[in-house]
């Protein structure tokens, strides 16, 4: 089966799918995105996605193009035309193709854009080993609870993990850890489990919440609070997480140990009650 995407209100292949070079998505960075992952073709927390799009799409004052009953068809209708069980399903709105001027054009119809990829979640050899992090200043916009197709900042703080062969690129901003590249960030200390407060220094991450829901509803001691530089750097455990990393140990940063330097007991725990999670909802869905 071919490769088929969905582009302002058709299904074509990808190699058909173009944009006007006037679209404000490829002249200013000016729309926003989703990544959503399904397991056995069923979406995972579509509502609380579509949540999510709708805050970024309202933090950019660009109308909704569709009700959630028609994103939801639409989803599941990519699915149904692209290979495999697991899929990741990656929506792109932008405010569409006008003359260029930074101000916003007046009665312009949104592009919206979709395809769906293998989903790749870690192998079981990292899940076992974890992960090497490096840590940098958080340069990025003050904006950061958008969910905004301007990622430049994002990139090449993730190309400075690549560069040092590492999996990802723990970020601080004034002595505070905000969060990762591409991922939200946890720490453990002496037993507890430490989260950054969603604000819009932080992207509020849907794995994010499972795991702070599975963390109470499993009467695992954690916080949700600022969380120093130097408290990082001090963790006995350190994870991260994302729709596609799920939850992931990182077990050195800045080339140092974290902890004993393999997944602790506290992150073997939460990627077990996580995985278990994921398969109930599948159920539940199926």
């Amino acid at each position: 089966m071919s490769e088929t995407v969905y582009l302002n209100g058709e299904f074509m292949p990808l190699e058909k799918a173009t944009v006007p070079v006037l679209d404000r998505g490829f002249i200013f960075g000016d729309g926003v995105y989703e990544v959503i992952p399904v397991y056995s073709r069923h979406p995972f927390r579509l509502p609380e996605h579509l949540r999510r799009l709708q805050h970024s799409l309202d933090g950019i004052r660009l109308a909704n193009p569709m009700t959630d009953a028609e994103w939801t068809g639409l989803i599941r209708d990519i699915v149904a035309r692209n290979a495999g069980d697991d899929q990741s399903v990656y929506l792109q709105v932008t405010r569409g193709v006008a003359r260029r001027d930074h101000a916003f054009p007046k009665n312009t119809r949104p592009t919206v854009f979709m395809m769906s990829n293998p989903l790749v979640t870690p192998a079981a050899e990292l899940v076992a080993s974890g992960v090497p992090a490096i840590t940098a200043t958080d340069f990025r916009w003050l904006k950061c609870d958008v969910k905004s197709v301007s990622l430049l900042g994002n990139c090449l703080l993730r190309q400075a993990a690549v560069d040092a062969g590492a999996a990802e690129t723990v970020l601080f901003r004034d002595g505070y850890l905000t969060e990762a590249s591409a991922s939200n960030v946890f720490v453990v200390k002496g037993g507890t489990l430490l989260a950054p407060p969603k604000n819009h220094l932080v992207l509020p991450g849907i794995t994010y919440d499972v795991v702070l829901e599975l963390a109470q509803a499993n009467h695992m001691p954690h916080e949700v609070r600022e969380i120093s530089e130097q408290e990082v750097r001090g963790a006995d455990e350190l994870w991260v997480t994302s729709s596609t990393k799920e939850v992931l140990a990182v077990t050195s940063l800045d080339g140092r140990p974290v902890g004993a330097g393999l997944p602790g007991a506290v992150f073997r725990k939460m990627h077990r009650l996580y995985q278990e999670f994921k398969q109930t909802v599948m159920r539940q869905a199926a």
